[in-house]
This record gives C-alpha cells, structure tokens and sequence, in this order.
C-alpha cells in the first residue's frame, strides 16, 4: 500500500514518490488483521512445512536485501492469510523483474514466524544475521512488536502488516489502514452531511478499545462531542445498549450511531429497525473491516449505512494474475504484501544512504500504492485516502471517492 510508481490499475508503472493527493487509491480492507493467542506449529494442507526460523526462501536478484516475515506454519487461519501474502510478494516481485522501466534493487527473503511471538522474535534475528537492511511484516501486533524490538537494536526499519495502532512505533510503520485514518475520513463525511449528535459502540477487545479511543480523538479534532460512547463484552448485550440510546435517538440527540464491529453490526442493525429507527433518523456508520463481508452486503437492516474502505480497483488490478499463478483467490490483504516488496524496490528508498532511512519513509508527500495513495508519519502510523461506500441493494456503492 505504500509506495508505488504512476498509478497501479494493472501493473505499477515507473515506481516513485508521489504527492498524497494526486493518485487514486486502491484496496486493502482491513479484515483479519489480528489473530489472537500462539497456537501450535503445524503446517497447512497443500502447502510445504517451514519451521519458523528456518531456511528462507529467496526470490529476486537486487543488491539489497529485504526480509518477508510471515506465519506460514501454526494456527491454520493465520497461515492461509500469511501463504496469500507470500505469493502475493511473489507475484510483485514477478512484476518488477518483467518491467524493463523498473531496476531490480532487492532480494526478497521470506521466512516463516509461525504463529507465535517466539517464532517471529527467531526469524527477526536471522534476517538481521542474514544482513536485511529492512524488514516486511509480520502480520500480528504483538509479533510486530516483538520484531521492532529486535530490529531496532540494528537501525533496520519494520513496516509491519497489523492494523493494530499500538504496534507502531520509532522505527516500526503500519503498513494498513489504521482506526484513527477510518475514524477522522467517515467523521469529515458525516458532518458535510450536517449530522450533529454522534455516538459510538465498541466492543470490549484491545482492538475495540484502539478503535473507541480513535472515534474520541477524532470526534474532537472534527469539532463534535460525542453524545454517547457505549462498550460491550457480547453481542447479548445489544439490546440493553439501544435501550440506553433510544430516548436520544428519538429526540435527535443521536443522528449518527458508530458500529464498527463488523461481526455485531447486523445485529444492532435489527435491534434498530425493531425500534422503528430508519436510516433518515440515524446514520449508521461502520469501519472499513466491513469492506467484502457478504453478510453486511445483503443485511437490509444495515441498508443505507455507509463506512470508509480501500478503493476495490487495486485489488482487481492483481487478481487474474494471482489466480493464474497460484490457482487461488488472493486473500484481502494480500494487496499489502504487494505493495510492501513494490515499496522496498523504490530507488529513492532502497538505494539511499542508508537505506530505508526515515526521513525518507516519512516523506510527505508520501506513495501511491495497491490499496491507495497514503503517507507514513512519524510515530509509524499511515494515512490512507479512503473512499466512503454505502450498503445498497446491489451490493456496496462508493457515494464519494478517496480522499483524507
């Protein structure tokens, strides 16, 4: 996602630094970003066994040397994640070396970190030991932690792949759209549209709390005070909340509901309907974890609200070839992995004294990549240009395009 040539409808063309504004996004979402808890090493049906830590596996022919950190053992839906993030690198990789406009300035080494922070904490060291000037990945917050920590005693930069704010840091960049970029995009929407009387539900998970703490923090900086901010531990706990909510929704001190949690969303939705409560008396807003959940897609009780994504071209733009390739649906968030090898091949970045330095990853002007246009800031978070999109009865529709 971060950085890329000209623009990347199908391919990349020459691959530079852009200014934010001037190229059109492309698609990430930020759908299974963070997986809970180690599980044991085991490997996927299919696919070869590679003990975190062990042998990397190398393509490419740069000089500089990059490392691909993913979960490819351990906990099945982790690895089946971190697998469609491997090919898709290849698949980068593969375009670079076919695109004559394009030097090719890395060797990619991709090792596997299993599922568990020890195997991510190994497989840091021997990239480093292998002498990578950067490293990609990995996909969970607290394994990208753990990398950053390692990697920081070297000066090696990690763009990590966790959507999680709290893994960012000096050194450390998050490579995905973050709660804070979803929260203040669909804030600014909202209040063009002269909603006032914003509220909040979250779930009771870290993550839940990170996206709370962003709906905060941006309702400030957009100039509302938030009516209501209501957390929940289980989904049991729905109606109570719009009890609670009801007497200001009905009197129009509530306008605008925010249900970022895609797996609970259909169920206030109900909860709401029930009520009599419709789309003109609250705006329903959800995150961009809702983008291609095909549940939230056809959930009439959710028609007409809107949330921020990725715009979906990026990811159109590389899907025939990974299917060729691979004989498989490249995952949602395969289009990182993609943009992250295209990024650490830029020659301002890769080829610079020293390279990766920040000053340069931090460049405001920042990259146009597969899931849009976006910057890294300095405390390692991203900035994305977002489309808003609305549930209609023919699937999701953008209602305004890319924009911060």
């Amino acid at each position: 996602m971060r950085n890329l040539g000209k623009v990347i409808a199908r391919g990349l063309g020459a691959v530079g630094v852009f200014a934010l504004a001037a190229c059109s996004p492309i698609q990430i979402g930020s759908r299974v970003l963070d997986f809970g808890g180690d599980a044991p090493a085991q490997t996927i049906p299919g696919q070869p066994a590679m003990m975190p830590s062990g042998p990397a596996q190398s393509f490419g022919r740069g000089p500089v040397q990059v490392a691909l950190l993913l979960p490819l053992t351990g906990d099945p839906g982790l690895a089946q994640v971190g697998q469609s993030l491997a090919n898709a690198g290849r698949l980068a990789m593969s375009f670079i070396e076919a695109n004559p406009n394009i030097a090719e300035n890395i060797t990619i080494s991709l090792r596997d970190t299993g599922s568990t922070v020890a195997g991510a904490t190994a497989a840091a060291s021997a990239a480093l030991a292998g002498g990578a000037r950067l490293i990609l990945g990995p996909l969970q917050a607290e394994a990208v932690t753990a990398v950053g920590a390692v990697a920081r005693s070297s000066g090696v930069p990690v763009i990590g792949f966790s959507n999680n704010p709290t893994a960012a840091g000096p050194g450390v960049y998050l490579l995905s759209v973050l709660p804070d970029m979803e929260m203040k995009r669909s804030l600014n929407w909202v209040k063009q549209q002269g909603r006032r009387g914003i509220a909040g539900v979250f779930p009771a998970t870290e993550f839940g709390q990170a996206q709370q703490t962003a709906f905060r923090q941006q309702a400030v900086i957009a100039g509302f005070a938030p009516s209501a901010v209501y957390t929940f531990s289980n989904v049991s706990e729905a109606r109570q909340i719009i009890d609670q909510a009801l007497p200001q929704i009905q009197k129009g001190m509530i306008d605008t509901l925010y249900l970022p949690d895609r797996t609970t969303a259909p169920s206030f939705g109900a909860l709401l309907a029930q009520a009599g409560i419709t789309n003109e008396m609250v705006q329903i807003v959800g995150s961009a974890d809702w983008e291609g959940d095909p549940v939230l897609a056809g959930a009439t009780q959710l028609g007409g609200a809107i949330y921020p994504a990725v715009d979906p071209s990026g990811m159109a733009a590389i899907r025939a070839d990974y299917q060729r390739q691979f004989g498989t649906q490249p995952h949602a968030l395969a289009t990182i992995a993609y943009t992250a090898v295209i990024l650490a091949n830029v020659n301002t970045l890769s080829m610079a004294t020293p390279p990766y330095n920040p000053v340069l990853l931090t460049s405001a002007q920042g990259f146009n990549g597969r899931d849009g246009v976006f910057r890294f800031l300095g405390n390692g978070r991203a900035e994305y240009a977002l489309v808003i999109k609305k549930i209609a009865p023919g699937g999701p529709q953008i209602v305004e395009s890319a924009g911060l």
